[in-house]
């Protein structure tokens, strides 16, 4: 069972994530909370395995909110719910270690696929979502440490391979037809490649993939 705590100060999107989440026998939403100091107190009363994020709260935004629960000893993933305004908003909240963003129109199914995806270590952006994250963060390039570059090294050629896809937007399924493998095999490739490079998501993997090709001669 996956218990997931929602954090928006609208209580109607609030109570419309439950409605949907809930219609999932594997999904229990164990709490809700109306702003980001109200999800870290929640969050220490149930222990959860997603946290639903808005970000822009009256009362303690989602990015601090979200620095906070992935400091915890057990934390949990978040996914931060946004209207999509690639903003200094989003891009923050991501650099806190959130594990991607679901827009607020996402449709149900996809809702519940990736509270699953995200409980089980993935990523949650689409590929054109992750694309124009990945384009704006790159404004703001930032040097390859030597502590980065070693850990490039320490990939295999297919891990490498998978990386270069990640970093150009791709989904996993994409990824398992660009190399004519399985997606499950995609998924396990993009889990060693993250736990090498020491990141928590793929947005992170896909900037310093994209950052280590604006390097290369």
């Amino acid at each position: 069972m996956i218990k997931v705590i929602i954090v928006d100060d609208e209580s109607l999107v609030r109570h419309g994530l439950r409605t949907i989440l809930e219609a999932d026998p594997g999904i229990d939403v164990v709490a809700e909370a109306a702003d980001g100091h109200a999800a870290i107190e929640q969050a220490r009363a149930h222990a959860c395995d997603v946290v639903l994020m808005d970000i822009r709260m009256p009362r303690g935004d989602g990015i601090v909110a979200t620095r906070t629960l992935r400091a915890m000893a057990t934390p949990p993933a978040v996914v931060i719910l946004t209207t999509f305004q690639l903003d200094d908003y989003v891009t923050e909240a991501l650099r806190a270690g959130a594990a991607g963003f679901l827009l607020k129109d996402t449709p149900p199914t996809e809702i519940i696929r990736a509270v699953h995806d995200v409980a089980e270590g993935h990523g949650v952006l689409s590929p054109s979502v992750t694309r124009q994250v990945i384009d704006t963060l790159l404004q703001q390039h930032q040097a390859l440490t030597a502590r980065e570059r070693a850990q490039l090294e320490s990939l295999t050629a297919r891990e490498r391979e998978v990386l270069h896809l990640v970093g150009q937007g791709l989904s996993n399924a994409d990824i398992a037809r660009s190399l004519s493998a399985s997606e499950a095999t995609v998924k396990m490739h993009v889990s060693r490649v993250l736990a090498k490079l020491e990141l928590s998501n793929r947005v992170q993997a896909a900037l310093l993939a994209r950052n280590a090709e604006a390097a290369s001669p």
